[in-house]
């Protein structure tokens, strides 16, 4: 009885995801693999070779690399810090640190391109040390300044989640042993937190492959990644068969993200959510 009541528990989030995953997924695949006259085709698909295409998916996954190295750099060492503090300040740490994602994303990005334009806040602030100003607006630095800004907590919260899982007797045991701490971390430490770093490598290079608002706000739409071209097939020249074409592309990196973080973490010791 108990079973059966939580089957029917289970109902809405079987028609949300119909609804909003399976559907929409299988009209991007119908779209994607027909033409005008619904006759099979995979030229939508390989029009990712065209020399424009083929420059924003470059683009694209070179900044998203980048974004997601530089991520990585910086949430490591904090998530060490935020994973050895005492039980509950650990918690309001935590809170602090993702107190910004309670705000809409596109306020948030919209909030640093005031920062950021040549007459905004920063430069002002600048001008008036008698500083030179910045001038980063519209270039592919301002980009990966947002999407850093945007997606480190998904970079921090996993590996955090790790980190908090590493039994402390395993790094005295290690110290006993007459490892130094840089030994303990390289044998112990940062082994034991692949699953998270893998995790959090996913949960921030997968959002910042298929961006298009960052890249619009704080890019000036100067700068076309991937996802601009798919959003501006569908809303601008309505080809929504090329647009959803160009969609099963950037599914094919998110496959391979999603199959390379499940091998690297079975256990889904990485996931915070």
């Amino acid at each position: 009885m108990k079973s059966k009541f939580i089957k029917w528990l289970s109902l809405p989030y079987i028609i949300w995801a119909i609804g909003f995953i399976i559907i929409p997924l299988l009209m991007v695949f119908y779209f994607g693999l027909t033409d005008k006259n619904s006759h099979f085709t995979i030229s939508n698909v390989l029009a990712i070779f065209q020399p424009i295409h083929i420059k924003s998916l470059l683009i694209a996954l070179l900044l998203s690399l980048i974004s997601t190295i530089i991520c990585l750099l910086i949430s490591y060492p904090l998530a060490m810090i935020l994973s050895s503090f005492k039980k509950g300040n650990d918690k309001m740490m935590i809170l602090i640190f993702i107190l910004p994602m309670w705000m809409n994303f596109l306020l948030r990005t919209l909030a640093w391109q005031t920062l950021l334009e040549n007459e905004g806040i920063i430069n002002t602030v600048l001008s008036l040390v008698k500083l030179p100003s910045i001038n980063i607006i519209n270039t592919p630095y301002a980009i990966i300044l947002g999407m850093i800004y945007n997606f480190l907590p998904f970079m921090v919260l996993p590996i955090y989640n790790v980190l908090c899982k590493i039994d402390g007797n395993l790094l005295n045991a290690s110290r006993d042993l007459g490892a130094n701490e840089i030994q303990t971390f390289c044998k112990i430490t940062l082994p034991l937190s692949v699953p998270g770093i893998i995790s959090g490598i996913t949960m921030v290079f997968v959002p910042a492959l298929t961006t298009f608002v960052i890249s619009d706000l704080l890019g000036g739409s100067k700068i076309l990644l991937i996802g601009n071209v798919i959003e501006q097939e569908f809303t601008l020249n309505s080809n929504w068969h090329l647009g959803s074409g160009l969609s099963i592309v950037l599914m094919i990196f998110i496959v391979i993200s999603m199959l390379i973080s499940a091998i690297f973490d079975k256990d889904g010791e990485g996931n915070t959510f």
